[in-house]
């Protein structure tokens, strides 16, 4: 059964505290969504350390290639392999970036979504991590998300960062 684990993301303090050199920040961006998505290339890294083929699915184009440049700014000691959607090696990537509605070019074992909506292909995936972001606009969006998830019969778990950190 397909596992379902929203991360509900603690609160932002100030903006100087998001990576201000990181293509999802800009001056006008919600720190609490930068956090977010960083939160989501540490997440990848790791399944990618723990030999799991992810797909990163993301709202949009825009996003999409946020989340690119941002896993390329990782150390080299952290590189994660990864590419959009459609470009990189025929065999795939570890972890691919994409926003259509078809999902994965391949089988993988983990999906991130940074979108709006709980994909359709969601339950193609054993497991599945998601994120309520620390505004009130963004956890009504979350909510919704929690109630498509549960129409499509899956495993729901949550986990509060701001009592339970990650390892």
């Amino acid at each position: 059964m397909t596992q379902v684990l929203f991360y509900l993301m603690p609160p932002v303090e100030s903006p100087a505290k998001a990576k201000v050199d990181s293509p999802v920040v800009t001056a006008n961006a919600n720190p609490a969504i930068c956090e977010m998505h960083l939160l989501a290339c540490q997440l990848a890294q790791q399944a990618f350390v723990k030999q799991q083929w992810v797909y990163i699915h993301c709202q949009d184009k825009q996003q999409a290639h946020a989340i690119d440049e941002l896993l390329w700014q990782f150390e080299p000691s952290a590189f994660v392999p990864h590419n959009l959607k459609g470009e990189g090696p025929m065999t795939g990537s570890p972890v691919e970036i994409g926003f259509d509605r078809l999902g994965a070019n391949k089988s993988r074992q983990v999906l991130i979504n940074l979108a709006d909506q709980a994909p359709p292909f969601a339950v193609n995936f054993g497991h599945i991590i998601d994120f309520v972001a620390n505004d009130d606009q963004h956890k009504a969006v979350a909510r919704e998300r929690y109630r498509q998830y549960r129409g499509l019969g899956v495993n729901l778990q949550t986990q509060d960062l701001a009592t339970h950190p990650l390892n």
